[in-house]
């Protein structure tokens, strides 16, 4: 089982681990704990370097695979052994850019539940924009615009963003816990971890973060459309 630094600390840009395993076929390597990000959520992997012995790999990619993250190697490199020491780090100027994206999507959530009560059908990030779905039955100009204004409040008001780790039966006393239409969490999970932007958003949710939001930036609504007769999709930048 691969230990999730990033879980815990978001900020951490290098560690110290150890090689549990080695996938040959896919150049791949797991390690005991790890500060990549391994993807999921709407949220892409980190990526990096590892350096072995002396030797730079290049992180390509990072992966659950059950409770494992696998970090796949770039390039024709000789496969690292099982029990070689490690010094990761990742790219932080792309994680860092990450963590205000998804804070951002986090912004845009809390204000469309708070004034709107709709919840989330689908969503994805990448690099300083996302998009997210919602239950919206119309859409037009003026509201995207009074949602672009809120989101921005929100921000500039640098609410603190804090991590917590609750029991499964605890967390889902929590009101209003999975904003998605469809709980998305397993029945196999006896830990919920749980973002709260302090006075605005509590949620479910497994990637990293910034600790205020004012560290996010601006924010725009770049476009907005339907997808279909209850579901509206709206884009967002951060600059």
């Amino acid at each position: 089982m691969t230990e999730l630094l990033c879980q815990a600390n978001s900020y951490l840009k290098e560690f110290d681990a150890k090689i549990v395993d080695v996938d040959a076929e896919t150049c791949a390597v797991v390690l005991d704990q790890t500060a990549f990000f391994p993807g999921g959520g709407g949220q892409p992997c980190d990526i990096g370097l590892l350096t072995i012995s002396g030797t730079e790999y290049t992180v390509t990619k990072v992966k659950k695979k059950g409770a494992d993250a696998l970090h796949f190697l770039g390039g024709d490199v000789d496969l690292p052994e099982v029990g070689a020491t490690v010094h990761g780090s990742i790219d932080w100027e792309r994680r860092y850019q990450l963590m205000r994206t998804h804070t951002a999507m986090h912004i845009l959530c809390g204000v469309v539940f708070r004034d709107y009560g709709a919840l989330v059908t689908g969503g994805n990030m990448e690099i300083l924009k996302g998009r997210m779905d919602f239950e919206f039955e119309t859409m037009r100009g003026e509201l995207v615009r009074e949602i672009e204004k809120a989101i921005n409040i929100e921000a500039q008001k640098g609410h603190d963003v804090k991590v917590a780790v609750l029991p499964r039966e605890e967390a889902f006393q929590v009101p209003d816990l999975i904003r998605t239409k469809i709980n998305l969490l397993p029945e196999g999970i006896t830990e919920i971890r749980t973002i709260e932007i302090v006075g605005l958003d509590l949620q479910a949710d497994g990637g990293t973060h910034v600790k205020n939001t004012s560290e996010v930036g601006k924010l725009r609504v770049a476009d907005y459309k339907s997808k279909g007769k209850i579901n509206k999709r709206i884009y967002i930048e951060v600059e």
